[in-house]
């Protein structure tokens, strides 16, 4: 909902007909004075000084016009002169109006009519309620019917909810039955809540009488501290409605609903009212447009005596509202909350690998899946390896290439040690890969240049302008401009990334091309009023073809012969390695891999992340 912002009275009433102005245009007594007075009064509130220039009972006529302005929840009225013709004694002076609803969010437009006649020598309005508009009569009044839809839900890939019904309740009144109590009850009910005493006043006094008017949400735990009080208000009924607003998983990307408050309806603008629940966090904030749409809103006329709608005068059908759908798999998400259950500084993104879509993000308890999985900026560690083993390839480096894996290795001045690991005399480069020996590793910065390395790392996603409507990070690598600078690049030390971007590197590797990611299928843009829909992501990068296979079997090698043998489930072949962070006081790893096209990332503190992801893949074999 975006911010409405009330229009300032004009000063004067424009008086413009036929392109000349009407000073001067008639002798006296002139119409001019008599439609200038009304309409400049009516205009600025001034409701004695319009009710003067007519032939009516002055105080009637002042209490029609201020009824007028209630009764619509008017912010302001603006008006403007078409033409103004005489006969004899008769005058009449067509003109426009525009009223601004005000937190109804809609500018009413309409064209009426002044009639004059002369009354002892002056001229006079002549005066009945079709004068404020044509369709209003004696016996009638305006009121103004909002209709919000309800919130639409956050969906998964196949179409169903990935948030529960949560009850809210609407504490409201029916105008008719408060009588002269109305500014009691809405006295008592906004010191009680917070809300504007007169903007509650003005949705009590612009609805139809006999219609239930929604004024303040409370959730299950505010309602319970304010329940005795509420219903002790009188005329103040409760409500209960069925919102979806309870998230289920992942709870942090579909994010959090409130019941609107009187803080963030401040923080908000408008025009949000009573019934309204807004998105604190997640795809529920930023979709919250999408989520809600606009009210439906309606001018029109009632019967006085029967409280029974005569007539609609206008109808704006408001922005319609549709739900969000996303990429996101209930069953591999289920899986993927089941391998952290119980941990603790674990995040985890599995995505399609064929394209991008990401099917389940899941955090510990202590982290959050948004900020740290999708956003997180962590160490790449060895998994950068990945990245530089294309690279290396390409340069000619042969998987069997003899490598010497010692405790220690100085690299232009770099020094790395290797955790973990026991030395060895020598292993081929693929060995040295799957059992990430970052002193091994580090070793081949000499063969591929900086510019190299790069541009890998662009080819595989990291550091490229992708985006998603959450937080999200794609990656940054320092500048390499050294083989000390190349070194720890493939020893990731100055390389961060997220573990949403090292999924989309193992996805890429176990496709043969980088693709974005993809969260939100619908709507196209988080702003429903946008003209401009948002850029393009980067386009797919396909990996070098003669390449690919090479990378693919040593990726394998990781689980058959390397340190990720926990990420083997007995079902369909896993491929993936364990990366280990160095060069940091905390023990932290990766495991970067795939099975089918479900490509994971997993990032740990002090525990080993191949297990989890065995986990999680066991769980994907064997649904609860």
């Amino acid at each position: 909902m975006r911010l409405h912002v009330r229009r300032v009275l004009a000063a004067a009433v424009t008086m413009t007909v036929a392109g000349m102005t009407l000073t001067g245009c008639f002798e006296e007594p002139s119409a001019h004075e008599a439609v200038r007075d009304f309409l400049v009064g009516w205009q600025s509130g001034d409701y004695a000084l319009a009710a003067s220039r007519t032939d009516g009972d002055p105080t009637a006529v002042a209490r029609a016009l201020e009824d007028a302005r209630v009764h619509l929840d008017a912010a302001s009225f603006r008006f403007k002169i078409k033409s103004l013709t005489e006969n004899g004694g008769e005058s009449t002076a067509d003109f426009a109006a525009e009223v601004d609803l005000g937190e109804n969010n809609s500018l009413w437009e309409y064209t009426s009519k002044l009639p004059l006649h002369l009354v002892d020598g002056v001229w006079k309005v002549r005066w009945s309620p079709s004068v404020i508009h044509p369709q209003l009569h004696e016996g009638q009044r305006f009121a103004v019917e909002a209709k919000p839809e309800p919130r639409r839900s956050v969906l998964d890939r196949t179409g169903e909810p990935l948030q529960k019904d949560a009850t809210l309740y609407v504490a409201g009144v029916t105008p008719v039955t408060l009588g002269d109590n109305a500014e009691k009850a809405v006295e008592q009910l906004a010191a009680l809540t917070g809300f504007a005493q007169d903007r509650l006043l003005s949705r009590v006094r612009s609805a139809p009488p006999s219609t239930f008017v929604p004024l303040v949400t409370f959730g299950r735990l505010k309602f319970g501290q304010l329940e005795s009080k509420l219903k002790a208000i009188p005329g103040v009924t409760i409500q209960e409605q069925k919102q979806p607003v309870a998230p289920a998983a992942p709870e942090q990307i579909v994010g959090t609903v409130s019941a609107l408050t009187a803080e963030t309806e401040q923080e908000l603008g408008g025009p949000q009212r009573a019934g309204d629940s807004v998105g604190l966090t997640g795809l529920q904030k930023a979709y919250q447009d999408n989520l809600t749409g606009s009210t439906q809103t309606s001018v029109v006329t009632l019967d006085l005596k029967t409280g029974e709608q005569v007539a609609e005068l206008k109808k704006w059908p408001g922005r319609p509202n549709a739900p969000v759908e996303t990429t996101i798999d209930s069953t591999i998400q289920e899986a993927a909350e089941a391998a952290l259950a119980g941990t603790r500084s674990a995040t985890m993104v599995a995505v399609k690998a064929s394209t991008g879509e990401v099917l389940a993000v899941s955090a510990s308890h202590n982290l959050n899946e948004e900020k740290d999985a999708l956003a997180g900026k962590y160490p790449a560690g060895t998994a950068f390896s990945i990245v530089a083993a294309e690279a290396l390839l390409k340069k000619g480096v042969k998987p069997s290439q003899r490598l010497s894996c010692p405790a220690e290795r100085s690299v232009g001045g770099a020094r790395f040690e290797q955790v973990g690991l026991s030395a060895t005399a020598t292993q081929s480069f693929q060995s040295s890969f799957a059992k990430s020996c970052v002193t091994a590793l580090a070793s081949l910065a000499r063969r591929v240049t900086g510019d190299e390395l790069t541009g890998a790392a662009a080819d595989f996603g990291l550091g490229k302008p992708w985006k998603l409507p959450l937080k999200s990070f794609s990656g940054k690598i320092a500048k390499l401009d050294s083989d000390a600078d190349k070194a720890r690049a493939i020893a990731g030390q100055n390389v961060e990334v997220s573990p949403l971007a090292m999924a989309l590197v193992a996805g890429a590797v176990a496709k043969g091309t980088w693709r974005p990611p993809l969260l939100v299928v619908k709507p196209a843009t988080p702003d429903p009023t946008a003209e401009v829909l948002p850029a393009k992501p980067p386009a797919p990068v396909t990996l070098d073809a003669k390449t690919l296979p090479v990378l693919q079997a040593m990726m394998r090698a990781g689980v058959t012969s390397g340190t990720a043998a926990a990420a083997a489930t007995g079902g369909e072949q896993v491929s993936g390695i364990t990366a280990p962070v160095t060069g940091k006081s905390k023990k932290q790893a990766w495991f970067v891999g795939w099975q089918g096209d479900v490509a994971v990332a997993v990032f740990a503190e002090e525990a080993d992340p191949a297990s989890y992801a065995g986990r999680f893949f066991s769980a994907l074999r064997n649904p609860a």
